[in-house]
């Protein structure tokens, strides 16, 4: 082995070359003034020298105390460095101390060895490469050196090395680092002054484990030791987005703004139409663990726009994603306005005209739209309003612009919407007061009369809010446009955009007239959907942030909409009942969607539905148009005829006496914020607020049973969804890569509940209707939202559903299989020895634990199957008796011989622990007709009964029992 020598340490200063080839091999690096082994990524040499006439003769007559792990101490003298004592024993000392946990001890000896050490930095680098432990998680012994060595570095400042002597250190530290937990790296760092070692050896370093392809390591590694700067970011970053290491790379860009920008616009890149991210694969080949998944367009988009949020970037630098969402949102537009109707001609151009803005390409998507829906009329005229050019135009578009100056289609036209406004007025609810009596309120002065009505002891006020919809735009956030209240006979508008504008007194007084109004209990405020509102509300102005927390006398017609009977098609007015809407056949032929919200709700009390088509207005854009004024008004004063009607007749709608009862305090204490999805939809307005975040109402006063209750979770739910099977839930679960619209299709065909959370339950509500999804509490663990579920829709639980479903595959077929059959299985198929059929026998017959038997003949340490937990799972003798409710299999139906099922599964019996097979009270196995696990009585059971006990249906007996326990 050659050996080189450093000048600065003596005529006896020697360093192996770890290599194992005789030379230094060819393709070592210089990198910084540094060898470095491409082969073993080790730092070798300060600089390649002459090799020393050592012989290993006289090299063998070194002390051992100079030699250490492959390294030699300077000046070879067993004395110095260590003053005497030998850094093994040091170690011998420390490492029982760590092994009983004396973590104190351990520290005031490591000190103590610290004062006996000439170089304690160099004593931590040896321990180091002495062991290997401090390469996982948890405190190693080198962690707890490295820990009082930062400390102690403190308070002995003049100790500290520099010169060639600390960067010979950091050249040997520096590969150990790639090797450790995080939290060993920093104190390595600290300790070895790593932040202001050499520039150029540390890139060479994090350039060299790029080239070994620890991508990860480099990223942490130059992040640590704020490289970024230095380094290109496609090149660093690129790996960790094919791994879907996004936190990592988050962290390498987090506080450089300039790196926030160019990954931003590599990732636009890569949403460029024709880009295929394969070309970027190939250049990856040994990249292990890509998940393609993870950089498609979709995703892409989604990652490229919460940076542009988190990072407060210009969406100017990512066009590519950002003409993507814009194409989206006028896809969905087109959707609300040509196949749900739900829009009015004026306002959706309104909004495609603020979609499209002065962006060419986006102009001509529309005009493709447009030709797509076949309306090439309305395809010319956008094409003759933008100017854009023929060749960029379909064929039928450009022929259609020859004809666009012919006037007698718009005669046609015009009587067409004559027509349609006719029959709006006829088909939907209409406000009962003049339009005189609806104020439109935008100066302080004006709210004051407002005030006069409103702020009266016993008053009714209906309260709506109204905001523009941002569908997914760039940098837009909802705030609060309009405010309606309705009291008997009037209606006020306030304009909040024009209120709040004002000097800061007004805003004061704003506030102060809101809080006097939902804080007074004298005073019932009527809504639907009023966490969703108060929200937006507060999010309007700082000033309001508190304004949720005094609420009083609030009824939240949402919550009442809940306990309503379902209709079908006939709705109940006056005292009769009338057909307010052709039934669901018709209504698909006239193009008409089903009512949902407040509409569905005005339509079952008050005979017709309301007129939604200006819900998705540019409730921003001054002045309103009359259709908004009306619409605004109609929304909130249909509160005040919803509550007088309910009032009137509570039996004939379906309604018990405390349905109406006010909340006297506080109705909601907390309102989470929503957040947009990202798929395009609108902000829930009134008529469409989030369940989850109002006071949950039992849907029906109906008790349930678990067979008649059938549900699919979304995939960030399957926790719930495993409690839920274990009470006999039907539950369909979807895989982490479904998206989640897959759950409103599993819904509709097989007649199920959506159970999800966060931002699809509005997407998946629209689906499948009122009543059809649930949307879960995330910040709740999965035991609350099963009893949450099961209060919700009020289902009955027995002792016979526990576990009547295979919490797997969610089967309810199991096969009876008695503990006798089940030892012969397990025999035949070489799960159970002989030794251990014996045990088992003289375990139950002798009343001992099966381990006493086990060891006696010698079998414990050569079977890995034993497991002595199962002696735990004895319950009381009182417990319920396991009986579930399902369907069950015949026996003869099983081959004994390979243990199979007729469906052609194996059983799982190599999963039972030996020690279950001695449990004197177990009788039978159940196993699974489906999936093949194999279940059986434990303690199990008990637990989850006693946790689920005030949904269970229990005998008087049983429910003693589990009080008691």
């Amino acid at each position: 082995m050659p050996y080189i020598r450093d000048p600065q340490c003596g005529a006896h200063g020697l360093w192996f070359v770890r290599s194992l080839s005789p030379k230094v091999p060819p393709e070592s690096q210089f990198l910084g003034g540094n060898v470095l082994d491409s082969a073993q990524s080790e730092v070798l040499l300060p600089a390649p020298l002459p090799e020393l006439s050592l012989s290993l003769q006289q090299l063998s007559s070194v002390p051992i105390t100079a030699v250490y792990q492959g390294r030699m101490l300077k000046d070879s003298s067993p004395d110095d460095g260590f003053e005497g004592r030998d850094p093994l024993s040091l170690l011998e000392n420390l490492q029982p101390l760590l092994a009983k946990k004396e973590i104190e001890k351990l520290r005031e000896e490591i000190r103590l060895a610290f004062a006996t050490l000439k170089d304690p930095l160099e004593w931590l680098l040896d321990v180091l490469e002495t062991s290997s432990d401090w390469k996982g998680k948890g405190h190693s012994l080198p962690y707890h050196i490295a820990h009082e060595l930062q400390f102690w570095i403190k308070e002995h400042p003049n100790g500290q090395l520099s010169g060639l002597r600390l960067r010979k250190l950091q050249s040997h530290v520096l590969p150990l680092l790639a090797q450790c937990h995080v939290s060993l790296m920093d104190l390595l760092i600290s300790i070895y002054q790593l932040h202001a070692a050499d520039r150029c050896h540390l890139l060479g370093h994090i350039s060299h484990l790029h080239l070994k392809d620890k991508f990860k390591e480099a990223a942490i590694l130059s992040t640590k030791l704020k490289l970024q700067p230095y380094l290109e970011v496609e090149k660093m970053c690129v790996p960790l987005l094919l791994q879907d290491k996004m936190n990592l790379v988050e962290s390498y860009v987090e506080e450089h703004p300039d790196l926030q920008q160019q990954l931003l616009r590599l990732l636009d890149s890569w949403c460029e139409p024709g880009f295929r991210t394969e070309t970027v694969i190939r250049q990856y080949r040994g990249l292990a663990n890509v998940r393609l998944e993870k950089v498609h367009r979709k995703m892409l988009s989604k990652l490229i726009f919460r940076f542009l949020d988190k990072y407060s970037l210009d969406p100017a630098l990512c066009p590519n994603a950002t003409n993507q969402r814009h194409l989206g949102t006028l896809k969905y537009l087109f959707y609300k306005r040509f196949v749900e109707k739900t829009m009015t001609q004026e306002n959706w151009t309104e909004h495609v005209q603020s979609t499209i803005g002065n962006n060419q390409w986006l102009q001509e998507q529309l005009v493709q739209l447009l030709a797509s829906y076949h309306h090439l009329n309305a395809a010319a005229t956008w094409a003759l309003h933008y100017s854009l050019p023929e060749d960029s135009l379909p064929c039928q578009v450009s022929d259609e612009l020859k004809a666009l100056k012919s006037q007698e289609r718009d005669d046609v036209l015009k009587q067409k919407v004559a027509n349609c406004e006719e029959w709006r007025k006829d088909h939907y609810y209409q406000l009962p007061i003049p339009r005189g009596n609806v104020l439109f309120l935008s100066k302080w002065e004006e709210v004051q009369k407002c005030k006069e009505h409103v702020l009266q002891p016993g008053q009714v006020i209906g309260i709506d809010m109204e905001w523009r919809p941002s569908f997914g735009t760039v940098g837009r956030k909802s705030r609060v446009s309009v405010v309606q209240m309705a009291v008997h006979g009037r209606v006020f508008l306030l304009d909040m955009l024009q209120l709040l504008k004002q000097d800061g007194k007004d805003e004061e007084a704003l506030y102060s007239f809101f809080q006097t109004l939902f804080a007074d209990p004298t005073i019932t405020k009527l809504g639907y959907g009023v966490a969703g509102d108060l929200h937006s509300l507060v999010l309007s102005c700082p000033a309001f942030k508190d304004l949720d927390k005094h609420l009083c006398g609030v009824l939240d017609l949402l919550a009442v909409h809940k306990q309503l009977p379902k209709c079908s098609g006939m709705v109940k007015k006056g005292c009769r009942k009338v057909d307010a809407l052709p039934l669901e056949d018709e209504e698909a032929q006239c193009g008409m969607p089903p009512e949902k919200g407040l509409s569905l709700l005005v339509q079952h009390v008050l005979g017709k539905p309301l007129d939604k088509t200006e819900q998705l207005s540019n409730w921003e854009k001054r002045p309103l148009r009359e259709g908004q004024i009306l619409y605004a008004a109609l929304d909130a004063y249909c509160l005040l005829e919803i509550y007088t009607k309910l009032q009137k007749d509570l039996a004939g709608f379906g309604l018990d006496i405390n349905s109406l009862v006010l909340h006297p305090k506080k109705v909601c204490t907390e309102v989470q914020a929503k957040k947009l999805p990202n798929k395009q939809r609108m902000p829930p307005t009134c008529s469409e607020k989030s369940a989850a975040n109002v006071e949950e109402t039992p849907s029906s006063s109906v008790s349930i049973s678990v067979q008649d209750f059938r549900v699919v979770c979304d995939n960030m739910l399957q926790g719930l969804g495993r409690y839920l099977r274990c009470l006999g839930v039907d539950v369909r679960m979807l895989e982490n890569d479904d998206e989640h619209r897959k759950a409103a299709k599993i819904a509709i065909q097989e007649n199920r509940v959506i159970l999800t959370s966060g931002l699809p339950y509005q997407t998946l509500r629209s689906q499948v209707g009122e009543g059809r999804c649930f949307s879960v509490d995330c910040s709740e663990k999965a035991k609350e939202q099963a009893l949450r579920v099961l209060k919700h829709f009020n289902i009955q639980v027995t002792l016979a559903d526990v576990f009547s479903r295979c919490q797997v595959c969610n089967c309810n077929q199991y096969l009876k299989i008695s503990k006798e059959k089940m030892m012969q299985l397990m025999k035949q198929r070489g799960f159970l020895t002989d030794a251990e059929e014996a045990a088992v026998v003289n375990s139950r017959e002798q009343h001992l634990p099966i381990s006493y038997f086990l060891l006696s003949a010698g079998e414990l340490s050569e079977n890995p199957n034993v497991n002595f937990e199962a002696e735990s799972l004895e319950l009381s003798s009182q417990r319920p008796v396991y009986s579930p409710n399902c369907q069950w299999l015949e026996e003869s139906g099983l081959d004994t011989k390979s243990a199979v099922l007729p469906n052609g599964t194996s059983l799982k019996i190599e999963a039972i622990p030996i020690g279950v097979l001695s449990k004197e009270d177990l009788a039978y196995f159940y196993c699974c007709g489906q999936c093949g696990k194999v279940f059986w009585e434990g303690s199990h059971f008990g637990r989850v009964v006693s946790q689920f006990k005030e949904v269970l249906d229990l005998s008087e007996d049983n429910q003693n029992f589990y009080e008691q326990n």
